[in-house]
């Protein structure tokens, strides 16, 4: 059925394109039959339903993409409400971290995390959380879209504000007793943020 239908359609539209609009020459059957085609039933689709140019897609909602949205830029921007204590931090570092990159965060099957100050300039640098990267707001991104490597976004914010901060603690960064949030986290100051250097092509936003 559709594939007769597709043939009817293909050969409307090719007559139409020798001889004028279909709507002009045959009432509108042609158009009737590519609508069919495209659909998959004889009659038009909801005029609610978008379709563009093509016939396909429907609007994304908010919603939607709230779900896709969840980067947090260096300067904290859409950092989600939300606390988390040291505390929660290390037993969740514990119970979903230790195995990859050991218990003081210095690397197994995964990256090292802390350590490696001073390094950066050697023959062998060695990049961590602490001693490499620029922003504190970075790492709450990479957990929160990436970690575990098992189950990454199965952590809440709660969650993932309390890891980021043993994380940091565990270089020396964080103070004891601070909760961990949006307000807190972007007081750190990253051994390395002056490291970096802005890119300067022009093709880049």
């Amino acid at each position: 059925m559709a594939q007769s239908l597709f043939v009817a359609a293909c050969s409307l539209l090719a007559a139409a394109g020798a001889t004028g609009s279909p709507a002009a020459t045959d009432g509108g059957k042609a158009a009737s039959v590519a609508t069919a085609a495209t659909t998959g039933s004889g009659t038009a689709p909801a005029p609610n339903v978008p379709h563009g140019p093509y016939g396909l897609g429907t609007p994304v909602t908010p919603r939607q993409v709230s779900g896709w949205n969840i980067d947090v830029a260096p300067d904290g921007k859409n950092l989600p409400p939300g606390s988390g204590t040291l505390a929660q931090g290390q037993q969740l570092y514990t119970a979903q971290c230790v195995s990859c990159h050991g218990a003081k965060g210095e690397g197994g099957v995964g990256d090292r995390l802390a350590g490696g100050f001073g390094t950066l300039k050697d023959r062998k640098p060695i990049r961590t959380v602490g001693s490499y990267w620029p922003y504190a707001t970075t790492l709450f991104d990479y957990i929160r879209r990436a970690m575990p490597l098992t189950a990454p976004q199965s952590l809440g914010d709660d969650e993932v504000y309390a890891v980021t901060a043993y994380v940091l603690s565990l270089n020396g960064l964080w103070p004891d007793g601070q909760p961990a949030n949006a307000q807190t986290l972007l007081k750190v100051r990253m051994p390395n943020v002056d490291g970096f250097v802005p890119d300067p092509r022009p093709d880049v936003p």
